[in-house]
């Protein structure tokens, strides 16, 4: 059993292609928490490409669960979420030029900024997490850190997911998640989880929440945003 962060990200994505107001991201995950999300997650991208400052504001004044604030380690996000005080925030690292997050945090290069940092956003009450790829040295660096958690990548295990190598990158997904619980760190785990892919990952040791958005939003079109959540929810509890 896991936890269901429902992302909002892509339906600011198609709100912004044509500007205005709708549809509304904040009403998006009100229909989510109205039909099981356990948390709703946000990434507030430097270049504001779909979430804009406005959207976080109101996420955490209007939802009733938990927000989960994803953002690059820099000074100015930092900066807005000692002020929203969200109920978590993750980071992740972050590229211009990317179209989505291609990887996991590079913890061990970042080290001290993302020590000091994680210090700052826990003592405003403010749990954190890091988004990284399944990697031990990432992981022993994630320690050293004091994080609360971590979200691991399972963007690889997507992508190979029915071919011959789908095994092989869960397998290094298990792996991290027994260090990381071994560690006495909470693990989440998320990006490019579907229907189809979701359920081998419910295995991971320690698992506590998972991650979804764009599979979400996806089924949305074509069933309704509250009918994709009680699917992806119904799959994995």
């Amino acid at each position: 059993m896991a936890l269901l962060g429902v992302n909002i990200d892509h339906v600011a994505t198609v709100r912004n292609a044509r500007g205005g107001s709708l549809p509304d991201p904040v009403q998006a995950a009100l229909v989510a928490e109205a039909n099981g999300a356990d948390g709703i997650t946000a990434h507030l991208r430097e270049d504001r490409r779909h979430i804009k400052d406005a959207d976080i504001y109101a996420l955490k004044e209007c939802i009733a669960t938990r927000l989960n604030l994803e953002m690059a380690n820099t000074d100015e996000m930092v900066s807005i979420a000692l002020a929203v005080k969200p109920y978590m925030v993750t980071l992740v690292p972050e590229r211009r030029q990317e179209l989505t997050t291609e990887g996991g945090l590079d913890v061990i290069a970042q080290l001290a900024a993302i020590r000091e940092n994680t210090r700052r956003l826990q003592a405003a009450g403010i749990q954190v997490s890091l988004f990284i790829d399944a990697d031990a040295v990432q992981v022993e660096a994630s320690k050293a850190t004091e994080a609360d958690l971590i979200e691991f990548h399972t963007g690889p295990y997507c992508e190979a997911f029915g071919s011959p190598h789908q095994q092989a990158k869960l397998a290094l997904l298990m792996q991290a998640a027994e260090q990381a619980v071994a560690l006495g760190i909470e693990v989440n785990a998320g990006h490019g989880l579907n229907y189809e892919n979701v359920q081998p990952i419910l295995a991971l040791p320690g698992l506590w929440e998972l991650n979804i958005g764009h599979s979400l939003v996806t089924e949305a079109i074509f069933t309704g945003l509250g009918p994709a959540v009680r699917r992806m929810k119904d799959l994995i509890t």
